[in-house]
């Protein structure tokens, strides 16, 4: 049913969007046929369908030929693709989806085309949040991508496992001594169950910064970068104390284990097996992940609405807001070397119209972007979790937004894995991270 939907809200806002940024499809360019290159995965197929629905009617439309391109692997491999794929003018693509975090650095590398003449003759572009506005811009303050939506991250738990192991419910962790304790209780009274995920490692990718030691650190009163001076924090005990952390997780036995953990696929099997069997007590996760247990998700479970609670993330003592949260989100962007930008924009329009929008929105569980759609009844009715990971943007945290934090992601992903096998101690992996950024960064790039 929500692919038919797709299909009839792209039939029905076809017209309106066209006649808005369509008369451009008739200028610049010299090719007849544009590429869109995505990410596709057994969890995540909204965006595939999406462009399936919409590139019918882009073609009928304007006789420009749309080649899809989805490329299945996960983020990490799927950003490996697209960064040699922009790399030579005859394989980058036309538009592009676009891991927020990497914009900046593929912008500095002229891969990605400045979008302000477009953005001004799009009628919807007003409908967007300023704030999430920002996922796009860069350094010189133009936009070069159009974000899909956003996201925050909070705690995922089992009711049943954490009855099992008589843990009060609503379970609130107010710090993460309290994490710690009722992972113990859990982990004594089902000794069989995973008693607390925290997503390490390199296999994991970002997902060990997002879903893992960036809800740490943010909750230390440290940060990894100081906005005002433009430098890399080092020597930071809140680096140490997050590490800490997950060195007592995996050391203790309370988060899987380590060679579980560094399969790149785990997410799958918790969201698949771990959770609709009652295997695991809780996660740190992300706002989306109804999207896997919904009726037509990849993992349906319906027990889910039942099944499942939430809680936000705390801070490391319950100090200063109490809770912590990140947030991210993807973006469309159009390849600075497409033969034809002015249709791959339209294209982009058409796909980020309001009614795709909503259903990408609902079918993903994407924290909307534009207000359109925040405020549509059918958005705020669609999961009963979205209204709780919407009111998390109050506590929130965004990754720097600089050229070579994908670089310095690398190294927190690096030392989150040296402490989870037990190769270095916290201190240590702290020390080899310090070193790793100025050698990325320079020494007039650092502060303490």
């Amino acid at each position: 049913m929500q692919r038919r939907r797709v299909i009839t809200g792209i039939v029905t806002a076809a017209a309106a969007v066209l006649a808005v940024v369509g008369c451009s499809t008739d200028s610049g360019g010299d090719s007849d046929s544009i590429r869109i290159v995505y990410q596709k995965t057994d969890g995540f197929v909204a965006l595939d369908e999406l462009f399936k629905a919409v590139k019918p009617v882009f073609e009928k439309e304007t006789g420009i030929t749309v080649e899809l391109e989805p490329i299945v692997a996960d983020e990490s491999d799927y950003a490996t693709k697209l960064a040699l794929m922009l790399q030579s003018p005859d394989t980058a693509p036309d538009v592009f989806y676009e891991d927020t975090f990497k914009l900046r650095s593929d912008v500095d590398a002229g891969y990605v085309l400045n979008l302000d003449d477009h953005l001004a003759d799009w009628e919807d572009w007003p409908q967007f949040n300023e704030g999430a506005k920002e996922a796009g811009r860069a350094d010189d303050g133009s936009i070069y991508a159009v974000p899909l939506g956003t996201d925050t991250r909070g705690i995922w738990y089992s009711k049943p496992v954490l009855e099992q192991a008589g843990v009060a419910l609503p379970w609130e962790p107010k710090s993460w001594e309290e994490i710690l304790d009722t992972a113990r209780k859990v982990k004594q009274a089902v000794p069989d169950k995973v008693a607390f995920n925290v997503y390490a490692g390199k296999p994991a990718g970002e997902g060990s910064v997002m879903q893992g030691f960036g809800m740490l650190m943010y909750g230390t009163g440290d940060t990894l970068y100081d906005a005002d001076s433009q430098k890399w924090v080092t020597g930071s005990q809140g680096f140490i104390d997050s590490l800490g952390f997950i060195e007592t997780l995996f050391s203790e036995g309370l988060a899987p284990a380590p060679d579980v953990a560094l399969d790149g696929s785990m997410w799958q099997t918790l969201f698949g097996e771990w959770f609709p069997n009652g295997n695991i007590a809780g996660t740190i996760e992300g706002s989306w992940s109804p999207s896997f247990w919904k009726d037509g998700g990849s993992y349906e479970w319906a027990e889910y609405v039942d099944d499942i609670g939430v809680a936000a993330f705390p801070t490391q003592d319950g100090g200063g807001p109490g809770a912590v949260s990140l947030s991210g989100g993807w973006t469309l962007a159009v390849g600075a070397e497409s033969k034809n930008p002015d249709a791959a924009f339209d294209f982009l329009a058409m796909a980020l119209s309001k009614d795709n929008s909503l259903t990408y929105n609902i079918t993903n569980s994407q924290i909307a972007v534009r207000t359109d759609v925040a405020e549509d009844p059918e958005y705020l009715e669609s999961n009963p979790f979205i209204g709780f990971f919407t009111e998390l943007v109050t506590y929130t945290h965004f990754r720097p937004a600089t050229a070579d934090y994908p670089q310095i992601s690398a190294e927190i992903q690096a030392a989150t894995e040296a402490v989870m096998t037990g190769q270095m101690s916290p201190e240590e992996a702290a020390a080899a991270y310090d070193k790793a950024v100025v050698g990325i960064v320079g020494d007039d790039k650092v502060t303490q």
